[in-house]
């Protein structure tokens, strides 16, 4: 590895530590709103347990972030971000 690259990987391991801690703001959020979840789901043309199954998550917690309950957070997170920008991505990997 070049030491430039090193050096700026270090300074991001840095500056994850200093969010992670509250100290720095992150630099981009991606929040999903209850509607947006909603959205994906039927532009999947899945109803609530299809796609609880197909995530992974139980039709109850699919139902919290629906209505605004609860908040989806980490991988499942990331597999909504990747599902609102990509649904065809998301069928071909879960539904094969």
């Amino acid at each position: 590895m070049k030491e430039k690259d090193f050096a700026n990987l270090v300074e991001s391991i840095k500056e994850a530590g200093l969010i992670k801690a509250g100290k720095l703001p992150p630099s981009r959020r991606f929040e999903i709103r209850p509607l947006d979840i909603k959205a994906i789901r039927e532009k999947l043309q899945k109803s609530q347990s299809e796609f609880a199954l197909m995530i992974g998550v139980s039709i109850s917690t699919l139902q919290k972030w629906e209505q605004g309950k609860r908040r989806p957070e980490g991988p499942a997170k990331a597999l909504l971000k990747i599902a609102s920008k990509n649904p065809k991505a998301i069928i071909e990997a879960l539904c094969s």
